[in-house]
């Protein structure tokens, strides 16, 4: 009875001494747990929309370390790497007893080791905390780390930091960073060859550089190809034919796109591991190939900026900030897309847009491009030279100043800049200076991206979005009014679709305009399909000035050139709205025949009189018809003060009826929405009103 009472009070005492053993390791393990936070700390990356590495930055101690998961990686690579480190790495908690036993008995058979026990979490130990030596305690604490790591990881984490965390020669480190470097290739499809090399190379990372020490790192793929669990994982005859292929030799530079757009990111969003953009990789890597081309072919000094969209959403897919971020002789590391530079001509579609809409003019109505003082401002063309009367469409293809400050004129530089504000942009006027009609020559200034957002309205049917790569701005389409008509902007499309492309260059389906500034020292080129808008700058960045340098020269072939290389299909432009057509200049109502205005005193007895003015419905009313409910709609009353009759309503640009001496007149619309409003009276002169009808 004695000896069992004993025998009890032994297992409680073991019972117990268990327990507070486990109680003293858990407290233990909370006390002193591993260093995971270090193991989080990756390199910043900049993707695209598909997320495609644009650019990584190195960790503050100048690691390329990206992070990587399974799911990153070729299936095949992790079947490999498992088979080769830790064949039991599912089934382990952080050591593997049968590993230990096998590379034991091996060390006292052959009196060396053979092979090693170290599990993927022992070894995510040994990456998380380097050991100062190969010592007994040294791989003690890797094995108690190992288990700590278990604990708290699943294997799927564990295998995950691994992947990102593995030393691959020099500042490399993680899977993916190697692919990029040695293979130029995301790990999501490695050959065989590939995914050996990859599994061999953390063993002995700076020993095995292919870059440094390519016999080794040969012979080290072999040894991978020749373990028989991997052989059962590639298959039969795989491994031999991965061993034919060569090693390569050399380290390939890891992406590095969009560096100004980067560079932005990182300065003013510190601390982020991703930064998501909406470029497009290969389209981006494309303009900038071509920037740099483009650049050299110029000359010395000279830089370009390209910025390409999509019109319907504002996404930015392409966006150069310069022809080299890392060329000083050109200023690489301005940014010219951010840059406010004289627009020169670019401008004047916007004008033609706002003379359509208010239907002063058509495509074929007759203007004069002869010497005109507009109170003192004697602007003159860019060859100096006259072509006498031309149609509304040929001035504007042509880039005629004259007829564009006549039109500037009759609508107003302010409504223009009024306009402008609706797409969010606003042009830089001179200091202390009210829009004035230089504006339409140049006489303002604007970055190349708010220029490609305004062409982009006019490329959606005059329906404005915001441009944005997703981290300087976010895309959007903007509520409001359209900065013109639809029938308006399809007019200026039409006209500039039918612009010649540059000499030596064939025509790819584009509507686009030319710009050059004062001076020689901007070049412009903007273009757009139904789909998409690209913008080009060419210039120095210090605004010297280039003799020779002009839009139709120096600009419009990069355009044409980054439709062409963009990797994106043009699209057909947008066909004809309702009510839109083109008629011949005989055909026109007798007012839109010939444009007139009052600025040179031409009609002297008109100037006597006041100027036509709507004043029902007014500027920016909402109007309810009924249509909305669709009930039997009444028509809108339309009535006018001052003005020299007959006079010529027109609504959306279209004639209502034959000229009136009438001061009151009716109008049916056929639908809801904006509507614009215009009368025009003897003298040629107009007025407009922009109403809602619902």
């Amino acid at each position: 009875m004695r000896r069992r009472h004993k025998f009890g009070l032994g297992i409680v005492a073991t019972l117990l001494t268990g327990f507070v053993a486990v109680l003293g390791l858990d407290a233990a393990d909370r006390a002193f747990p591993p260093p995971l936070e270090k193991a989080g700390l990756v390199s910043a990356e900049v993707v695209d929309a598909d997320g495609q590495l644009l650019r990584a930055f190195a960790t503050p101690k100048g690691r390329w370390r990206l992070k990587t998961t399974a799911a990153d990686v070729d299936p095949q690579f992790l079947h490999m790497l498992v088979a080769y480190e830790d064949q039991r790495f599912w089934e382990h908690r952080g050591v593997d007893p049968v590993a230990i036993g096998r590379a034991s008995w091996q060390f006292l058979t052959h009196g060396r080791i053979v092979s090693g026990a170290s599990t993927l979490s022992m070894q995510l130990a040994r990456l998380i905390e380097p050991r100062d030596s190969r010592s007994i305690p040294a791989k003690l604490k890797q094995v108690v780390r190992a288990l700590q790591i278990e604990r708290r990881l699943s294997k799927a984490e564990i295998l995950d930091l691994y992947l990102t965390r593995a030393p691959y020669g020099g500042n490399l480190e993680g899977v993916r960073a190697a692919s990029l470097a040695y293979f130029g290739k995301e790990p999501k499809r490695l050959s065989v060859a590939e995914a050996a090399l990859l599994v061999a190379l953390p063993q002995l990372p700076e020993l095995r550089r292919p870059d440094r020490h390519l016999k080794t790192a040969t012979e080290a793929r072999q040894r991978v190809l020749d373990r028989m669990a991997v052989a059962d994982v590639v298959g039969d005859g795989e491994s031999a034919r991965a061993a034919l292929i060569p090693v390569p030799n050399r380290r390939l530079q890891l992406p590095a796109f969009a560096a100004h757009l980067a560079e932005t990111a990182i300065r003013k969003q510190p601390g982020i591991a991703r930064y998501q953009t909406t470029l497009r990789r290969s389209t981006q890597a494309a303009l900038e190939s071509l920037a740099q081309e483009a650049a050299t072919r110029l000359g010395p000094r000279l830089s370009v900026a390209i910025v390409m969209a999509d019109v319907h959403s504002g996404a930015i897919l392409g966006e150069v900030g310069s022809a080299d971020y890392f060329d000083p002789s050109r200023s690489g590391w301005i940014d010219m897309t951010r840059v406010n530079r004289s627009p020169g001509s670019t401008l004047k579609p916007f004008i033609y847009g706002l003379a359509f809409e208010e239907g002063l003019v058509a495509q074929e109505t007759i203007i004069e491009d002869r010497p005109a003082d507009f109170a003192g401002y004697r602007p003159r063309n860019f060859d100096m030279t006259y072509q006498g009367d031309v149609s509304v469409r040929t001035a504007l293809q042509m880039s005629l100043n004259v007829p564009a400050v006549r039109l500037l004129d009759a609508v107003g530089p302010t409504r223009l800049m009024v306009r402008f504000r609706r797409a969010e942009v606003r042009p830089v006027l001179p200091t202390n200076e009210t829009p004035g009609l230089a504006i339409g020559l140049g006489g303002v200034g604007i970055t190349l991206k708010d220029l490609v957002q305004l062409y982009a309205a006019l490329a959606n049917r005059g329906r404005p979005v915001r441009l944005g790569d997703g981290l300087r701005e976010q895309p959007a389409v903007l509520d409001g009014a359209p900065i013109m008509d639809v029938v308006a902007a399809w007019n200026v499309a039409d006209s500039l679709a039918g612009v010649s492309p540059p000499l030596g260059v064939s025509q790819r389906g584009i509507a686009y305009k030319t710009g050059t500034s004062y001076g020689y020292r901007d070049a412009w080129s903007v273009g757009f399909d139904g789909d998409h808008v690209i913008g080009v700058w060419v210039g120095r960045a210090d605004n010297g000035a280039v003799p020779g340098l002009t839009g139709y020269a120096s600009a419009a072939p990069i355009l044409f050139e980054a439709f062409a290389k963009s990797g994106l299909a043009i699209a057909a432009l947008p066909r004809a709205p309702a009510g839109a057509i083109r008629l011949p200049q005989t055909q026109l109502p007798a007012s839109q025949r010939r444009f007139a205005t009052t600025s040179e005193g031409l009609l002297s007895a008109s100037s006597r009189e006041a100027a036509p003015r709507i004043i029902y419905p007014p500027e920016g009313a909402r109007v309810d018809l009924g249509l909305k409910q669709g009930t039997e709609t009444m028509p809108l009353s339309l009535k006018l003060q001052g003005g020299r009759a007959p006079f010529r309503w027109l609504a959306n640009g279209q004639p209502l009826s034959e000229a009136s001496r009438r001061r009151t007149t009716q109008w049916m619309p056929d639908g809801q929405g904006y509507s614009t409003l215009t009368v025009i009276d003897a003298a040629g002169r107009a007025a407009s009103v922009r109403v809602f009808i619902e």
